[in-house]
């Protein structure tokens, strides 16, 4: 899937892209069919740089309730002859999850349209998954026949329906045709359980990891194995080496940290720092400098988990390397710095933002420590990354920090914050928005109301909630 294009964020469409508090304000006021084509763009066409971590589709769905939105788009999408020609779930999950959403909010035509599309579309498991949290019993076992037919009744067709049944996300549909007296469907599914079930034990049985025995050399030797197979083994394998390693062997692991084969190397440096050896530091220093592409990289993210203070003062040093060291170096003074580390955090925060944009990688580290170590100074950057971020995520954690730097974010972005796609900032919001503002009251209370909304935003918003409040 390629990159989604991610219009300016002073746009209507480009904050609905992100997911802003912003966004549903503004499309409220908006003419409506503006506000519903971007709305439309947005579900079509997922913003999402990874949609497996930020959230979207309640956000879109209390969106269309408030456009009182038709689903048209979505089911001429969903229906489109491109849904048998690309399977690729980034195509229709969002769609699919956003039905799931109205669904819940009693939108009979999501409901009606995720049926449709679990018996003939091309990404119906996932619309089976949004229709058994939702559909009731009767509904679920109507689309039986529809599901089994897509496996044909041969020994392949077999056993692919046993691995749709084994990884279904949510098993409740097939626990249920499994109670169906039909032999064509009770009886397959219930096969196709066993055989799963089978199937999950053979491979428990057959494992292919370590032994109890082993040595040192040999669990060097599965490293390179998985290096050369393109599994990156380090981190299981320095596991391994806790178990089996004694005092004795400790030369040979410094040896191979220093000049073994990148597979060892790799989950030798990764022991040492786990180990908090100190000699691991110059190991990782001349790793960065001297070894492979993979070295380094297994190099900086063993530096990454050590969290002793050797780690910290090391960081002091490597924090103005121009390389990927060095900004790990700032990463460790973000998570586990002291107040004097403050500059060089702020530093680090300007300078990454200015080089790399409001989505750096670093930055997820950078903002947090911002606003764990209390650099008032850094808001004008927390807020400008808040604004132009096109992750959610990224967008939750400036405002976070915001809210533990900036004086003004209960009156300013705590407020549009109560309309955010993700529940994390929603949360902070719910405890940080000047309840002074009307649009506040009003919108904790329909948080407070709402049976889709989290248990934790909630609880955050009953906080805030006082009898001095006016009343529902």
């Amino acid at each position: 899937m390629f990159d989604p294009v991610i219009a300016p964020s002073g746009t209507l469409l480009g904050l609905l892209q992100r997911g802003r508090g912003d966004g549903t304000l503004h499309a409220l006021a908006a003419p409506r069919a503006e506000a519903l084509a971007a709305l439309n763009h947005c579900v079509l066409n997922d913003p999402r740089h990874d949609w497996q971590v930020e959230n979207r589709s309640l956000y879109y769905a209390r969106l269309y309730l408030d456009l009182h939105g038709s689903l048209e788009e979505i089911e001429r999408h969903l229906c489109d002859t491109d849904d048998h020609l690309d399977t690729d779930e980034a195509r229709t999950g969002l769609a699919l999850a956003v039905l799931g959403h109205l669904a819940s909010y009693g939108r009979g035509d999501a409901l009606s349209l995720l049926r449709r599309y679990a018996a003939n579309g091309a990404n119906w498991a996932w619309a089976l998954d949004e229709l058994a949290l939702r559909d009731n019993d009767s509904g679920l076992r109507a689309l039986a026949p529809s599901v089994l037919a897509r496996f044909p009744a041969t020994p392949q067709g077999e056993a692919e329906l046993a691995v749709a049944v084994r990884d279904a996300f949510e098993p409740r549909p097939w626990r249920l045709w499994a109670e169906d007296r039909r032999e064509a469907i009770g009886a397959r599914v219930r096969a196709a359980q066993e055989a799963g079930s089978f199937d999950r034990w053979q491979r428990q049985m057959r494992p292919s990891g370590p032994r109890p025995g082993w040595s040192v050399q040999a669990v060097f030797d599965w490293a390179d194995q998985g290096l050369e197979r393109g599994s990156a083994l380090h981190v299981p394998a320095a596991r391994c080496l806790s178990a089996v390693a004694g005092p004795e062997d400790r030369p040979a692991i410094v040896e191979a940290a220093r000049a073994g084969s990148d597979g060892a190397r790799c989950a030798a440096l990764h022991y040492l720092a786990e180990s908090r050896d100190t000699v691991v530091l110059d190991l990782i220093e001349a790793a960065v400098s001297g070894g492979s592409h993979t070295v380094a990289e297994a190099a900086v993210s063993a530096f990454e988990r050590m969290c002793g203070h050797e780690a910290v003062d090391r960081a002091r040093g490597w924090v103005h390397r121009p390389d990927a060291l060095g900004a790990s170096a700032a990463g460790v003074l973000a998570c586990r710095g002291t107040a004097g580390d403050a500059p060089l955090v702020l530093g680090a925060l300007r300078e990454t933002v200015r080089a790399d944009g409001p989505d750096a990688t670093l930055l997820w580290t950078l903002v947090d420590g911002a606003g764990r170590l209390g650099i008032a100074c850094a808001a004008p950057v927390l807020r400008h990354v808040y604004r132009e971020t096109a992750s959610s995520q990224l967008r939750g954690r400036a405002a976070r920090a915001l809210a533990a730097t900036d004086p003004s974010f209960p009156t300013g972005f705590a407020v549009e914050c109560l309309w955010d796609c993700e529940e994390t900032t929603r949360e902070v919001a719910a405890l940080h928005a000047e309840t002074g503002d009307v649009r506040v009251a009003e919108r904790l209370r329909r948080l407070a109301a709402d049976p889709a909304e989290e248990a934790e935003v909630q609880t955050a918003v009953r906080s805030r909630i006082g009898p001095d409040m006016p009343a529902v």
